[in-house]
């Protein structure tokens, strides 16, 4: 029996299993055993193949890449060619993009590259279609724009979420905070700094030993679940952050409009209309978690044109780093403007963490 094949007999024993606290060990074994082989499929697949393939080896540019992810027709290369100078073609009939596609967005200073893909379909990571290709591409971006047609919002982000799930793409989700320690001998312990209701000592003790880890010290900070912990265990977890731009508005009612549009991660937008696209950008943004930061040279004014880009929670040590590394071993203080500081301008150490828009003089020995 092929993986494929081992994969669909362990869904369905999955899926006619009732799900309970007798069943709950079981389970474990069966996502834990399930996670294994798609794992195998996914490294497999990286080892085949000598690129990406046709079209979709683009270098990567700018300070973050945005990959679009969709079903055919849904507005992918009609939503590119609005927010940046790349015309992409766009017609009335499915898979008219058979490539990968950049664009450059400039938002705040920031240089975001957005990439057209093509459309997916169901089974993608399988290898259905191009599903692979693409999928390979969004693993390598710093956030998942998903792009939903209205009238199939549901439908469309539970089937995408799945496919990107099946091959360790985790989307809007923080990796678990779970600890594993190797050791020589001792056998598995578990450890936690709260108490355990959704994991035991038994289905721990038998993911590992499947993972070929029978001596390690297992410690959770926080009441994770099986499926938490798996992903910890199986390498070639992603944990991208993913903004649901549900497109063509305004062929639905002001109800769905209004009911979309407070849900979590989703904005609402018409692509042919040029509807909600400045707040689209703006969610876009926040997703990404950007802050940027100016210098000042000493003796000068700062400098507004060119600001770092930073991910939030960013120190002054890594305004060093961009700058230039020597920048760090030859560090005597920074003297900061902005939020982050009480005092106007407060001197810093290395260690500082940094807010939007601070203002950073670099002092050296």
């Amino acid at each position: 029996m092929g993986r494929l094949e081992r994969i669909k007999a362990i869904e369905h024993e999955m899926a006619r299993t009732q799900k309970n606290k007798a069943t709950e060990y079981h389970l474990g074994r069966l996502k834990a055993q399930l996670a294994i082989l798609r794992n195998e499929i996914i490294r497999e697949a990286a080892l085949s193949k000598k690129g990406p393939g046709e079209g979709f080896d683009v270098v990567k540019t700018g300070d973050a890449r945005v990959a679009m992810i969709g079903f055919p027709s849904v507005g992918k290369s009609t939503l590119l060619s609005t927010l940046t100078p790349t015309q992409s073609l766009a017609a009335a009939y499915e898979f008219t993009t058979l490539t990968c596609i950049p664009g450059i967005l400039k938002y705040n200073d920031c240089t975001i590259q957005l990439l057209d893909l093509p459309g997916i379909i169901e089974g993608a990571a399988g290898g259905k279609g191009r599903g692979r290709q693409v999928i390979a591409v969004a693993r390598g971006s710093d956030m998942v724009l998903m792009v939903l047609d209205a009238s199939k919002v549901e439908t469309q982000r539970k089937l995408l979420t799945k496919e990107l799930w099946d091959v360790g793409i985790r989307l809007n989700k923080q990796k678990p905070d779970i600890k594993i320690r190797m050791k020589t001998g001792g056998g598995i312990t578990l450890n936690a700094t709260c108490e355990l209701t959704k994991v035991g000592l038994p289905i721990v003790r038998d993911i590992l030993n499947m993972h070929k880890i029978h001596n390690a010290d297992v410690l959770f900070r926080g009441n994770y679940s099986i499926d938490d912990f798996i992903d910890i265990v199986t390498p070639n977890r992603k944990y991208l952050p993913c903004l649901y731009c549900v497109n063509k508005c305004d062929t639905i009612s002001i109800n769905q409009i209004d009911l979309y549009a407070h849900s979590k991660h989703t904005v609402v937008i018409s692509c042919r209309n040029k509807l909600n696209l400045d707040y689209m950008l703006s969610c876009l943004w926040e997703h990404l978690d950007f802050i940027r930061i100016f210098t000042k040279p000493k003796g000068k004014r700062p400098d507004f044109s060119e600001p770092i880009i930073l991910k939030r929670g960013s120190t002054v040590e890594d305004v060093c780093l961009r700058i230039h590394k020597d920048f760090v071993k030859k560090f005597k203080y920074a003297l900061v403007w902005g939020r982050t500081v009480k005092h106007q301008p407060q001197r810093c150490g290395l260690k500082t963490v940094l807010s939007d828009e601070d203002v950073v003089a670099l002092y050296t020995k």
